[in-house]
């Protein structure tokens, strides 16, 4: 049954962009965050999805989509460069056959969000998107809410819809991903259009932010709960009253705690006692070892290059009995750990050259939005309210993602990408309207564009 749900969605989908082809390219965002042919157990697993409807996706826009508003970013220049340096550590890489393993999907992550910000000619395109990529992580962050709240999770025991670590079904990923995901699920709530806001909008979106605040709980994931705590000060730039959402924040936390399952709460302790816990003690021995690796290897060992790690480190116990205390060492010799750092993930596999491409992609991003912020923010215009706000939720949302990047390896996460392609397109688009306008920021200061055409279709 579930194999033939899928199946006409995703007919009924690739059918709709026949007629409207900028829908292909949603059904291609759709399949690649959910990964619907994992989830089924033969008739979509039989074909490859993911292929078929990256295909269609590109062949739809060369040979049906309009073209006249196209523009190029320096940001899509930036990933141009990555793709092409990564294929080149591809070539050379330490771990040949493993490394060919990765790029068969990164050149593809890497390749949509060049090609994304080409298809959001419009604002309803824009809110299009973000709209698939909502409800996209929604369909995994409400089966893991609601197993949360039955079952109270477990750390690497939360079976989310796939039960496998790839892609958003990883708990450290998606956790991080879901609390990024949550400035988008506010803005489409306040200012969407395709459901235009109304109670039952509120309502599910409310729901929503819920799960994917569970997540972390569920997965019992500590970046989730750094990811949270980030996202909760980030918040307080555009909220009205500071001091309320402050003291229900507090509160919030004070009514949660003693709901929270107690495997949860030994786990977020180890925060602070990271000697005494080895999964901590192994990334900073990675992180180590990395750092030294690319002193002898500047350009990068390419992807998986982390299989040739060798480290060694020590774990502190202290139990305390009575008044005495006792610290107990343990010697823990491993191998070929991964890096859990995007950061150190850039830098083993793709040397400094590599590393300084992806802060420069990921910094002009926030800066690129926090441009548009501040020139709209204050605007009177009805067509462009919505302008200021989306900029600041991408900009929330890829701050968090570079919190979660710390300690998560998903520096060539393709719903990230999508993001990235999302604030690329934005800023195009908002561009292009005022060259139409003929209107220009002048030092700093935000004027009021002329009105713009009314939401297009797609």
């Amino acid at each position: 049954m579930r194999d033939i749900f899928f199946v006409l969605f995703l007919a009924g989908f690739l059918g709709l962009g026949l007629k409207r082809p900028f829908l292909l390219v949603l059904a291609y965002c759709y399949v690649d965050i959910v990964a619907p042919q994992k989830l089924s157990y033969y008739l979509v697993n039989a074909i490859p999805v993911s292929l078929v409807c990256f295909v269609f996706a590109l062949l739809g826009w060369l040979i049906a989509d309009a073209k006249r508003d196209v523009r190029i970013s320096g940001r899509q220049i930036l990933l141009v460069l990555l793709l092409v340096y990564c294929g080149l550590t591809t070539l050379q890489a330490d771990f040949p056959a493993e490394a060919l393993v990765k790029w068969d999907w990164v050149w593809k992550a890497l390749l949509w969000a060049i090609f994304l910000p080409l298809t959001l000619r419009t604002r309803l395109r824009i809110e299009s998107l973000a709209l698939v990529m909502v409800l996209s992580v929604a369909s995994i962050a409400i089966s893991g809410g609601i197993k949360t709240l039955v079952s109270g999770g477990g750390y690497g025991s939360l079976q989310l819809l796939l039960n496998e670590n790839y892609g958003l079904y990883e708990g450290s990923i998606m956790s991080t991903v879901g609390i990024a995901v949550i400035p988008l699920i506010v803005w489409l709530a306040r200012f969407g259009t395709v459901f235009p806001k109304s109670k039952y909008v509120t309502v599910f979106a409310a729901g929503l932010v819920f799960a994917c605040l569970l997540l972390p709980i569920g997965t019992q994931a500590r970046t989730g709960l750094v990811c949270a705590a980030v996202l909760g000060i980030l918040m307080l730039r555009t909220v009205r009253y500071r001091l309320l959402y402050l003291g229900g924040a507090a509160l919030l936390v004070l009514v949660a705690v003693p709901f929270l399952p107690a495997s949860y709460t030994q786990r977020m302790g180890t925060i602070q006692n990271y000697e005494a816990d080895r999964s901590a003690s192994t990334r900073i021995a990675v992180w180590q070892w990395t750092w030294n690796y690319a002193k002898d290897h500047p350009f990068g060992g390419g992807f998986d290059a982390y299989r040739g790690n060798r480290i060694s480190y020590e774990t502190e116990a202290t139990t305390s009995v009575g008044s005495q205390t006792t610290v107990e060492s343990d010697r823990v010799v491993d191998q070929a750990r991964a890096y859990h750092s995007s950061y150190f993930e850039m830098l083993g596999e793709q040397g400094y050259p590599g590393l300084a491409l992806w802060l420069l992609l990921h910094l002009t991003g926030i800066w690129q939005m926090e441009r548009l912020r501040a020139r709209y923010r204050k605007t009177t215009d009805p067509d462009k309210l919505w302008v200021a706000p989306l900029a600041t939720a991408l900009e929330n949302a890829q701050i968090v993602y570079m919190v979660g990047s710390l300690f998560v390896g998903i520096a060539f996460q393709s719903f990230i990408y999508m993001m990235l392609a999302l604030q690329i397109g934005l800023a195009t688009y908002i561009r292009r309207r005022e060259k139409e306008a003929e209107w220009r920021p002048l030092m700093g200061k935000a004027k009021v564009p002329k009105p713009t055409e009314p939401v297009a279709s797609v």
